[in-house]
């Protein structure tokens, strides 16, 4: 009896599975995930340690289901906070069928980035190599880099992308489809995130604070969706809280009388009216909460533990 059909159905059965992007903080992670769903589902800054959880992106892929979760990047933690961060990543590489490392060409041999090459070989943990930002060195840097990454021999395939202009994504999204198992998709086909509306209207302001303060304010700044209000006209009322632990913090976030609060209202509601795709009514308020980074609830809701 011949094996052809056989090995046919398995072919055209449905594939499903986790993929984990790991890497160094800023290496592009939360850009290569919104380039993988296409549409906004990970905030993006210039600064590092932007991503306080894990973020799941999910893509249709042919017949395979690909559950992309974007982890906090992989750092020295210092705080409390941070160590639950860091938790977080290394347990989302363990629960992920495929780790991604996105390493940033433009400063391979970053001491963060080596850092995490060597606990994943500690653990005996393999994973894609995926060079990101190729579109600021040239070709002929990528070789070396590339020979000298597959030296570690714990990486299974490179793939040399640029997220924010799409280069090589598709390639990526494609191999990444033939990986994951066979097995039933876990998601509708058309659902693009996990993360819950409250949360990711919080995590849009959020980015509009590190895209607008270039002091440390950012860091020490938390947003929470304190209501969400459906109207009958279709849209909807978004009430927020702006968590800060000082009062020269609050009046840096508010600006003088009012301006940078207004403009971080503004970028934030067109944020969320493209992606909502419906008129938002947001309103921002500013507190002062000395020690939310020590609040159990507060890392409760972004899905970190408080003893890591």
């Amino acid at each position: 009896m011949s094996e052809e059909p056989a090995i046919a159905a398995q072919e055209a059965a449905p594939r499903c599975g986790f993929v984990a992007l790991l890497g160094a903080p800023n290496v592009g992670k939360s850009t290569l995930l919104n380039a993988l769903v296409g549409t906004k589902v990970a905030i993006v800054s210039p600064k590092p340690q932007t991503t306080r959880s894990r973020v799941t992106g999910i893509v249709m892929e042919g017949d395979s289901q690909l559950i992309f979760v974007d982890l906090p990047g992989v750092f020295q933690p210092r705080r409390r906070f941070d160590r639950a961060m860091v938790a977080s990543a290394w347990q989302g590489i363990a629960d992920a069928d495929i780790t991604c490392l996105i390493v940033d060409a433009t400063r391979p041999d970053d001491g963060e980035t080596l850092a995490v090459v060597d606990q994943l070989k500690k653990s005996g943990r393999r994973a894609v190599l995926v060079l990101n930002k190729i579109d600021l060195v040239t070709r002929e840097a990528l070789l070396p880099i590339v020979a000298a990454f597959d030296r570690d021999g714990i990486f299974d395939g490179t793939y040399l992308i640029s997220a924010s202009t799409g280069d090589g994504v598709a390639d990526l999204r494609a191999a990444l489809a033939a990986k994951v198992p066979v097995g039933p998709h876990l998601f509708p086909d058309d659902q693009l995130t996990d993360l819950p509306q409250r949360l990711l209207a919080a995590e849009i302001t959020r980015e509009q604070i590190f895209l607008q303060l270039h002091e440390e304010v950012p860091y020490s700044v938390a947003v929470e969706t304190e209501k969400w209000t459906e109207r009958p006209d279709g849209s909807v009322r978004i009430d927020q809280v702006i968590y800060v632990m000082r009062d020269g913090q609050k009046a840096i976030v508010l600006g003088k009388g009012g301006a940078r609060i207004k403009t971080l209202g503004q970028k934030s509601r067109e944020q969320l009216e493209a992606v909502l795709d419906r008129r938002v009514h947001l309103f921002l308020y500013v507190k002062v909460r000395q020690n939310w980074a020590e609040d159990p609830g507060q890392f409760r809701e972004w899905g970190l533990d408080y003893n890591a």
